[in-house]
């Protein structure tokens, strides 16, 4: 496993839930870590604050990841303050549960673009360093959506499906350059996105309860650490789905 002292991560909707658990772990490794939010500054300070309070590093930085311009900005701004990123988590997304017959074109466009596009996005930001330095990991954050179909509707269901596609793919052209690409599907991790969901309950996970954001949070850290596995799915569901 490799020690990531002296890394710089960069975690996309990076200051709640699942986020805020893998900023402050890859911290806990040695990384310095970037935050990176839309709307909730003050959620992605508390973790910045909660990662200074231990001896890491880290900095908040604001941005849509939906947008080409604010993605640039972003990693420009992580680049002047910490340096490349050679760690980049694509967890920012959006959720919107709705009726299959009330889903709109808007609708798609919008939960796709926080969701696949954005992910798309930062990988080409930061690739050019990557493959510069011939070192790199890239970890997506998709979702039992992407293997069952889900509950919220198609739109996110395909752009977690997508995610996948976007690992296999760049796993595939970047195994040469020491760049590994992997995914992780989670599924009914108790955040308030899903402790605010009626329809999630412990008693539809095998295993009995609701996975937690820390348990979650281990597998991206190995996977930030290892550099011989790429191209996969991990699968943090609680025995949802076997792959």
């Amino acid at each position: 496993m490799t020690n990531l002292t002296g890394r710089v991560a960069l975690i996309t909707g990076g200051g709640r839930g699942i986020g805020r658990a893998i900023a402050i772990g890859l911290s806990q490794a040695g990384a310095a870590v970037a935050i990176n939010y839309l709307s909730r500054r003050d959620a992605a300070e508390s973790t910045q604050h909660e990662i200074a309070a231990t001896g890491g590093h880290a900095i908040a930085v604001q941005g849509d990841v939906s947008k080409a311009g604010d993605v640039e900005r972003v990693v420009r701004s992580v680049e002047q303050g910490l340096g490349s990123v050679d760690i980049l988590v694509n967890n920012a997304g959006m959720i919107r549960p709705q009726p299959l017959d009330e889903i709109t074109l808007q609708d798609w466009d919008e939960v796709i673009a926080a969701n696949l596009t954005s992910a798309f996005l930062c990988t080409q930001a930061v690739l050019p360093g990557m493959r510069k330095r011939h070192w790199g990991r890239i970890i997506n954050i998709a979702s039992l959506a992407a293997q069952t179909g889900g509950l919220v509707g198609p739109h996110y269901s395909a752009a977690k499906a997508g995610m996948l596609g976007l690992t296999h793919c760049y796993a595939t052209l970047l195994v040469k350059e020491g760049i590994t690409v992997n995914a992780i599907c989670p599924a009914l991790i108790e955040t308030d996105m899903v402790r605010n969901n009626p329809r999630a309950r412990p008693d539809l996970v095998p295993v009995g309860r609701f996975g937690t954001v820390e348990e979650h949070a281990e597998v991206a850290v190995m996977l930030a650490r290892n550099g011989y596995m790429t191209g996969q799915t991990l699968n943090v569901n609680g025995g949802m789905y076997f792959s």
